[in-house]
């Protein structure tokens, strides 16, 4: 009995792992990749550039190499498309090209341009656009309470999520039959999805810290979570990025752990923020956890992204300690709780909307000057030349110290800094 149920169970894994799932969604979805003929009689991807798959190889992650079959030629024969072209939707190339590794992947064309844009938007609520965006509108304009709790919760759940995938190892879905509509995180291994972790913690711990401290209708809460979250985990499958495996166990994996630190999240911050040994401590634990999980055999981006998380969260946590020492940033008293929205009117718009911006270029400006001071002198300190900097910033004693540092001071500036200048200025 035992036995047949666990053969049975790793029959249906092995199914929702199988990339034609991902292939079948996709074509479903009006996405095929592109095929011409050259003069030469040789198949190659929308640009024209000639295919030579024997010798498009790429380091897998156990040292050896594999073949590495490109979306363009083989992926349109299999979905038995072949001769698609963009007269029969937009030819369009990956979203998010790798600058570091310098893959730019191959055209596809996409039939169906409302499904496009939709899972495009979904995508981009796990990327860091939209992260640097909406944490500190969170923070500035509508509750920094839920805003430093909800980081943490986000900040853990990434992190076991990197660490899990460094663990297991499993490669992203093979290309072909899968179309890869994005290369930014190819580099990476694929389960679980952080995309569907990030994309379930976000919306949920944002609707358990505000239901019972704002008002507004339960059933709106409850639908525009799942919503939010639906759209994040069937973008990656869309994408050709996830298997539906992936997919559910990111999502599966996000509710274990907020079941685990939800309950602990009010003594966490209320330590962050009284205790004289937080900042220090926080710190130190935010780095020893990456060079714990930092073993990694090869370069990927799941290295410098986990690095950019810690470092973050660290920021954050010693700027809500600084906030609470100089009252610099009041949460409401329970007295006051359930809170109400305000009224909305064009001043209540304004107001918002320009410390938004003027926000968001500070912490643009703050993100580019670091970077351009810290990478020489990390590269100084380590004794690594920093005259290629592509190949600088993926080697490890580089890669780690810079994203921290880094993303610490844009932490720290989302949460202090900019808070004491909109205080300075009068727009707090």
């Amino acid at each position: 009995m035992g036995s047949a149920l666990r053969a049975d169970l790793l029959m249906l894994f092995k199914s929702l792992h199988d990339p034609q799932h991902v292939a079948r969604f996709q074509e479903l979805c009006g996405v095929r990749a592109t095929i011409t003929e050259n003069h030469s009689g040789a198949r190659d991807s929308g640009g024209g550039e000639e295919i030579d798959v024997s010798r498009r190889r790429k380091p897998v992650r156990d040292g050896q190499e594999k073949q590495q079959e490109v979306n363009g030629a083989v992926n349109g024969s299999t979905n038995g498309v072949a001769g698609v072209n963009a007269k029969s939707g937009i030819a369009r190339g990956p979203l998010r090209k790798n600058s570091l590794t310098g893959d730019v992947g191959h055209q596809f064309v996409i039939s169906n341009r409302l499904l496009y844009y939709a899972f495009t938007l979904g995508t981009e609520l796990g990327n860091e656009l939209f992260y640097i965006s909406f944490f500190p509108f969170l923070t500035w304009n509508v509750d920094p309470f839920v805003a430093r709790r909800l980081i943490a919760i986000w900040v853990w759940v990434m992190y076991l999520g990197q660490c899990t995938k460094d663990l297991v190892r499993w490669p992203r879905p093979a290309s072909p039959p899968v179309v890869k509509l994005e290369v930014f995180y190819d580099s990476e291994y694929s389960m679980p999805s952080t995309h569907a972790m990030s994309g379930t913690a976000v919306p949920l711990g944002l609707f358990l810290l505000t239901y019972s401290r704002w008002e507004y209708p339960f059933i709106l809460g409850l639908g525009l979570t799942l919503s939010w979250s639906l759209l994040v985990c069937v973008s990656r499958v869309y994408m050709g990025m996830h298997s539906v495996l992936d997919v559910i166990v990111g999502f599966l994996f996000s509710l274990l752990i907020l079941v685990v630190f939800y309950p602990v999240l009010d003594t966490i911050d209320t330590f962050n923020q009284s205790s004289s040994y937080a900042p220090i401590l926080t710190v130190s634990l935010h780095a020893a956890l990456g060079l714990f999980s930092f073993t990694l055999d090869t370069w990927s981006t799941s290295r410098g992204d986990t690095a950019q998380i810690l470092g973050t969260g660290a920021g954050i946590a010693v700027s809500s300690h600084l906030n609470h020492q100089l009252a610099l940033i009041h949460d409401p008293p329970a007295s006051m709780l359930p809170l109400q929205a305000p009224p909305l009117s064009w001043g209540l718009f304004g107001w918002s909307l320009l410390r938004f911006i003027l926000g968001v270029l500070m912490l643009i400006g703050t993100r580019t000057v670091m970077k351009a001071l810290t990478i020489p002198l990390v590269c100084r300190v380590v004794g690594i030349s920093s005259q290629d900097v592509r190949k600088a910033r993926r080697n490890m004693l580089v890669e780690l110290p810079y994203r921290y540092i880094v993303y610490w001071t844009v932490g720290f500036s989302a949460f202090f800094l900019v808070p004491y200048i909109f205080s300075c200025i009068g727009l707090s």
